[in-house]
């Protein structure tokens, strides 16, 4: 897999050019447009599932819509290894990390037939995206309430372990914005829902997409966004706190090496919103 290791500074070079800025938002807004119209679609095809008694393959319809349009539109794609992984008929619970609205695109070339993701609360009460979200099955959590955040889970992992589906969550909990290649200390609630579902975790690493999209520093360019999936991790010797603790800091570091090691940065096909100075391809 082609990948840009080498990381960029968050000293950006002065631009004297207004199209530089003008570029940024355009495509900006063309983004925020294409997730709109699909997330209006989205709305459509869940209650067209949820008719046919399959309401999580509205999701994944969205999001490969989604997908779809954004490299035919804006020239942003998604390559993926280890796709095998992906393609799994045993439930399980998938752990990407999380770095921006891209994240929403890379769903839509890894995301698994009768999944389900996780979102905050918030999120359900946003026009079309929330709409859609809440009838494909989306799991909503609320950040404040632990105890309802559980019992959201725990429903929602029934029903999954049912169907043989899969539950897709964001470890960190948040989005990082970050413009290195690390991660955010991981969320233990993800590894907690597994190991009392009896369910394995399959990690995903997404490179990170500074070099493609960052609002901070006004970047956004055509490029490639490279994905990896690893095979699932099991569980079964997590016997106490301590041995999640542990657990849970061996996943992190696993996948924060590959993203150093292999993952590395999205590529870049254009420069048209500028990089950061000391990016090298």
């Amino acid at each position: 897999m082609d990948t840009v290791k080498s990381e960029p500074t968050l000293h950006i070079s002065k631009r004297n050019s207004f199209l530089p800025k003008v570029k940024y938002y355009y495509r900006s807004t063309c983004s925020i447009i294409l997730l709109g119209t699909c997330a209006f679609y989205g709305i459509f095809a869940s209650i067209y599932y949820n008719i046919k008694g399959t309401r999580q393959l509205g999701q994944y319809a969205t999001a490969k819509a989604y997908a779809l349009v954004m490299k035919k539109f804006l020239g942003i794609e998604v390559k993926v290894e280890g796709r095998k992984y992906l393609e799994t008929s045993s439930p399980c619970i998938f752990i990407a990390n999380h770095q921006s609205a891209l994240d929403i695109l890379v769903l839509g070339e890894t995301w698994p037939k009768k999944c389900v993701v996780t979102a905050k609360k918030a999120l359900k009460y946003v026009p079309f995206l929330g709409w859609f979200m809440s009838l494909s099955g989306a799991l909503f959590l609320d950040r404040s309430n632990r105890s309802k955040s559980l019992g959201t889970l725990n429903n929602g992992i029934k029903e999954i372990i049912d169907i043989k589906g899969s539950i897709w969550m964001f470890v960190e909990g948040t989005r990082s914005h970050t413009t290195k290649l690390e991660m955010l200390p991981f969320k233990k609630g993800a590894f907690w829902l597994a190991k009392d579902s009896n369910l394995p975790i399959v990690p995903v690493i997404i490179s990170n997409t500074s070099t493609i999209n960052n609002n901070k520093l006004k970047i956004f360019n055509q490029g490639t966004i490279h994905v990896k999936v690893l095979e699932p991790i099991s569980l079964k010797d997590v016997q106490s706190k301590e041995d999640m603790n542990a657990f849970v800091d061996k996943v992190e570091t696993l996948m924060v090496n590959e993203l150093k090691d292999n993952v590395g940065y999205a590529t870049p096909t254009s420069f048209e919103t500028g990089l950061p100075k000391e990016y090298a391809p």
